[in-house]
């Protein structure tokens, strides 16, 4: 994600992969796909910004179950940006859905929380920083 760029309402913004062993993954990924990690700090480990090989873009992430990641299961998970976070959170909730991540700040970037629909699908809601 990059702060220049604003998505719009409604796209899918962002995707990650979350797993145990994020370190063995990217490789996989590395080789099968031709994406180049490059390490994200997280404090005591690092997470992996996967980049396009011919333009050097950041095309998803690949990230241990650790940290604000660690109540996610394994797998990919898109972000889709919303209006308001908060309000999304709330909506999902009367609407027969669960919150997996209550809202969280990402940096600069903006906020964001997971949530399950009544289906039991996963995916994270994301507001951009203003």
């Amino acid at each position: 994600m990059s702060n220049s760029e604003k998505p719009e309402i409604g796209s899918i913004t962002w995707c990650d992969l979350t797993i145990p062993d994020a370190e063995q993954v990217k490789d996989f990924y590395a080789k099968v796909v031709g994406w180049k990690p490059e390490a994200v700090s997280m404090g005591d480990y690092n997470d992996f910004s996967m980049k396009a090989p011919d333009s050097d873009k950041v095309a998803a992430g690949v990230c241990h179950t650790r940290g604000v990641n660690a109540q996610l299961p394994p797998q990919w998970l898109i972000y889709i940006t919303v209006q308001n976070v908060e309000k999304s959170a709330s909506v999902c909730i009367e609407s027969g859905g669960k919150i997996v991540v209550p809202v969280k700040k990402i940096g600069s970037y903006g906020t964001y929380c997971v949530i399950e629909d009544p289906a039991g699908a996963v995916c994270a809601l994301f507001q951009p920083e203003r």
